[in-house]
């Protein structure tokens, strides 16, 4: 057995996996691959529809917003967002908490001013940036709710007298949250929700229309209401892997419960990493992620063997990113908490058999 703990694209729950695979075969017993029907097709529209009701459901979606799923990534609404709420003479205002939120803020600079109101970056995005002060004049206020590299995640979202936008790819689905003190939220499914290919956009329809610019249709998100989500051809198949995990999120009581699962996941993972004189942690304890737990080893020169007996363990997907080495466990939702236990064994016994 695998114990995938990838950063993403992340696990999904086996039961979503082999759904998928059947209907890869045949979706619902009607002799087509999900593959190959209709994206105007009455059982696709199905899918869509059903997809979007899951997600107003389980997250409370109110009145007055509307739910997409897009392509491009996250890594588009990146541009997506300024291009279509930061007027040319105004500002937005942004908060440098990781390598993501530092794409983000790149890409609004195309499209107008840009203020940086925070920044983690002298302290090698460490801890969440605290303390600051929103422009009641910025077009937005820009977050990441999440931080896959470092292992850190905002806990409280602040109070802003402008509309908060949200990057949530990788805690999307994984607590809950009060959509309705955001402007528009936005995730990669590749973390929580499904496959790499589409990206769900939770947008309030009142922010929209109040830049001057021309905005290409693909990237104009009223075209995008406007089509439901199919201005042109949508990514069929993640929107229907999409589907299946979000189904199978409300039957097990919803995101209520699963952030209690995910609560005791990383309580003991983290306990381990404190009590175990092998490995510490790289993020202030008031910031750690609940996603992507992120550690390294006191001795350099263990990194290698403990990949080697993680590997051994079956453990998979634990080496840390590129830019910060170490280790990185992603704990997302369809990780089950007897996985999280066999990474905690392995790191017992690798202190045992390393005792000074």
């Amino acid at each position: 057995m695998k114990h995938n703990f990838g950063a993403g694209p992340g696990i999904l729950p086996h039961e979503v996996l082999k759904q998928a695979a059947e209907a890869v075969i045949d979706l619902n017993g009607i002799g087509l691959s999900i593959l190959e029907i209709s994206h105007r097709s009455s059982e696709f529209e199905a899918v869509l529809n059903e997809a979007v009701s899951l997600v107003k459901e389980l997250f409370n979606v109110p009145e007055g917003y509307s739910v997409l799923f897009l392509q491009g990534g996250a890594s588009t609404q990146f541009a997506m967002v300024p291009y279509n709420l930061l007027p040319t003479d105004g500002k937005a205002a942004y908060v440098e908490s990781g390598v993501w939120a530092n794409k983000a803020l790149k890409e609004a600079k195309y499209f107008g001013n840009v203020e940086v109101i925070a920044t983690a970056k002298e302290a090698n995005f460490k801890h969440i940036p605290k303390d600051f002060t929103v422009p009641a004049d910025a077009a937005y206020l820009h977050l990441t709710s999440n931080n896959t590299i470092y292992g850190t995640q905002l806990h409280e979202f602040p109070k802003s007298p402008v509309p908060v936008i949200c990057d949530m790819s990788s805690d999307i689905f994984s607590r809950e949250i009060n959509v309705a003190d955001f402007g528009v939220i936005y995730a990669g499914a590749q973390k929580n929700m499904g496959p790499a290919g589409t990206t769900l956009v939770i947008i309030k329809d009142d922010i929209l229309g109040k830049v001057d610019r021309k905005i290409p249709a693909m990237f104009n998100y009223q075209t995008q209401i406007e089509g439901g989500s199919m201005y042109n051809t949508p990514p069929c198949f993640a929107i229907y892997v999409s589907m299946l995990t979000l189904r199978w999120l409300k039957a097990k009581g919803g995101v209520a419960a699963i952030a209690k699962e995910n609560d005791a996941k990383a309580k003991a993972l983290y306990e381990e990493i404190d009590r175990n004189p092998l490995f510490t942690g790289v993020c202030v304890p008031e910031d750690r992620s609940k996603m992507n737990v992120c550690f390294v080893p006191v001795n350099p020169e263990h990194e290698k063997p403990f990949l080697k007996l993680a590997e051994e363990k079956g453990i998979v997907g634990i080496k840390g990113h590129r830019s910060a080495g170490g280790f990185r466990a992603s704990i997302y939702n369809a990780l089950p908490i007897t996985s999280v236990h066999v990474l905690i064994e392995a790191m017992q016994e690798f202190a045992e058999k390393n005792k000074a």
